[in-house]
């Protein structure tokens, strides 16, 4: 049978590949075309787009991308028109996916969700579209059943988090091996994660790295996203001991002893790897000052969504300087409150489901097409 996968980001890129590996257990004939990464390309089919081409990060930034944005909607289109998939399968990705899902269901294509849009974050009023175009939703997060459920009357799956089988799946490395790669010494390790797009980079990396300095005894390591060119994080790296290691994300983390974290799926993958870490954002004013007006959260990040309190340190907008930053990873370097993060760590990784979630959606896709 014919998928079609519509991943705008890397973290679709991760679970939309994992996914696809899921779906040939139950259906080894599956073909794929996608839009997507160099992950789910591995697996195997056409990718149409690649997702760096696609990621505009906040208001101002997607309307200044407005004309390649309805460019890639047609193209988008087109290209399912003459594909003819049994079944689309959209992952996250909410601003271009929904528009597709629209477009998709009234041409009678079927339409499955995988990761829900966070609508429960805001724009709330997406649910009268996900209620008209949507033939499936499979969602990650265990407050997410109950919010379509009982608060919409709209049925979902939930899956667990696909999370878990990624990091359970990583092969552990030999630290000496990968330090000595790397040129690494022998002092604890302290993981800097500034995100994957060019313009988030920018405003996170170098206030990051004004902590070097106050931790002699540690060495930072930047997280090179694979959606960027090592050359591109050469400008930032000033100071004598910063080492930027290039897509070796998991690896880095399972040696970490704590991490400077992007908001965003990062901060998941960082508590599942159980290192301490501070949570930074910051973003466009414009884009923020908006954001704030309508986004109703007590939390920025999936670590403090899921758990409902302040398991870790949000540090957002104008908290996102020198001395705070440098106050906060104090704190988490300090073995009583590391152990503390530990258990609400483990706590954590309890409420997400355990493991299979690709597999639960994929077994899910595929018979809903046989039937």
């Amino acid at each position: 049978m014919k998928y079609y996968l519509i991943a705008g980001e890397a973290s679709g890129d991760l679970h939309g590949a994992n996914l696809m590996k899921s779906i040939l257990k139950e259906d080894p004939q599956a073909e794929f075309r996608f839009w997507g990464g160099d992950l789910m390309q591995a697996v195997g089919g056409s990718m149409v787009k690649h997702y760096k081409d696609l990621a505009f990060m906040g208001f101002v930034e997607v309307l200044l991308n407005l004309f390649t944005i309805l460019k890639n909607l047609k193209l988008c289109k087109r290209d399912i028109t003459s594909f003819e998939p049994d079944v689309i399968v959209f992952i996250d990705y909410p601003g271009f996916n929904l528009r597709i899902a629209e477009w998709a269901k009234e041409k009678g294509f079927r339409t499955h969700y995988y990761i829900s849009p966070q609508i429960w974050a805001w724009k709330e009023g997406r649910i009268k579209s996900i209620k008209r175009c949507v033939d499936m939703m499979y969602v990650i997060l265990p407050f997410e059943k109950s919010f379509y459920e009982d608060k919409h009357e709209f049925p979902v799956q939930f899956v667990g988090h696909p999370l878990i089988d990624a990091i359970a799946d990583h092969k552990q490395i030999m630290p000496e091996t990968f330090k000595a790669e790397h040129n690494l010494d022998d002092r604890p390790i302290i993981a800097i994660l500034p995100g994957s797009r060019k313009q988030e980079i920018r405003k996170m990396l170098e206030v990051m790295l004004t902590v070097v300095d106050d931790f002699p005894n540690y060495q930072f390591v930047i997280a090179g996203a694979p959606s960027q060119e090592a050359s591109f994080y050469a400008p930032f790296i000033k100071k004598q001991g910063v080492h930027l290691i290039m897509n070796r994300t998991y690896d880095l983390l399972s040696l970490s002893n704590a991490a400077l974290v992007t908001s965003g799926t990062a901060t998941l993958e960082t508590a599942l790897f159980k290192v301490p870490e501070v949570v930074c954002y910051k973003g466009n004013s414009i884009s923020y000052q908006i954001a704030k007006r309508i986004i109703n959260l007590d939390y920025i990040s999936l670590v403090n969504l899921i758990m409902d309190k302040p398991v870790v340190t949000e540090l957002i907008q104008g908290d996102f300087n020198p001395k705070r930053l440098k106050e906060e990873l104090t704190i988490i370097i300090d073995d009583y409150k590391r152990a503390v993060m530990f258990l609400d760590y483990y706590d954590l990784e309890k409420k997400l489901g355990g493991r299979g979630a690709n597999d639960k959606t994929a077994k899910l896709i595929v018979e809903s097409i046989k039937n």
